[in-house]
C-alpha cells in the first residue's frame, strides 16, 4: 500500500500508462498536470521573451503589430512571430535572440517586470508596461517549480 500502488480513476482501462510517473512528468514538461508549478504567482521559474524599449510609442507600435496580427482575433501570438517582433523593436541586447530571456527564478527580475512575467498565463501576452528599464512586452512561454 506505497503512495503510488492504486491509481484514483475508477475506469482502469486507461491507455495503457502508469497514472503517478507519467502524470508528474507531464506536468513538469507540458504545463497541463495541474500542478503547483502552473498556477498563476505559485511557480518559481518562469521562461519569457520580451520586447524592450525606451519610448512608450516605439512599443505601442510593436504591441499594435501583434494585435493586428493575432491579438485583436483572440489568438496567441506564437514565439516565432513574437521573435521577430522583438528583433525589429527590441533594444535590449535579448532583442538579437528574439526577446529570449530563457527560465529566470522568482527575485531576479526588478518589480514590474517579475510581477508581469510570473502573472502572464503561458501562451499569452502582456499588454505594454512601464519598469525602471523602460516599456516592456512579456510573453510566458512556461513555468516550473
Amino acid at each position: 500500500m506505497g503512495k503510488d500502488s492504486k491509481p484514483k480513476e475508477s475506469g482502469g482501462k486507461g491507455k495503457g500508462k502508469a497514472t503517478s510517473a507519467s502524470d508528474e512528468n507531464a506536468s513538469k514538461g507540458k504545463g497541463k498536470g495541474g500542478k503547483g508549478g502552473d498556477a498563476l504567482g505559485t511557480c518559481t521559474y518562469v521562461k519569457a521573451r520580451h520586447v524592450l524599449c525606451d519610448k512608450q510609442g516605439k512599443i505601442n507600435e510593436a504591441y499594435k503589430k501583434l494585435q493586428d496580427g493575432w491579438l485583436s482575433n483572440g489568438d496567441k501570438v506564437p514565439p516565432a512571430e513574437f521573435a521577430k517582433i522583438a528583433q525589429e523593436y527590441s533594444e535590449c541586447p535579448s532583442g538579437k535572440k528574439g526577446g529570449d530571456l530563457g527560465w529566470f527564478p522568482r527575485g531576479k527580475m526588478a518589480g514590474p517586470f517579475q510581477d508581469v512575467a510570473f502573472s502572464t498565463p503561458i501562451g499569452a501576452t502582456s499588454a505594454p508596461f512601464k519598469s525602471t528599464h523602460g516599456y516592456h512586452i512579456i510573453l510566458c512561454e512556461g513555468r516550473k517549480n
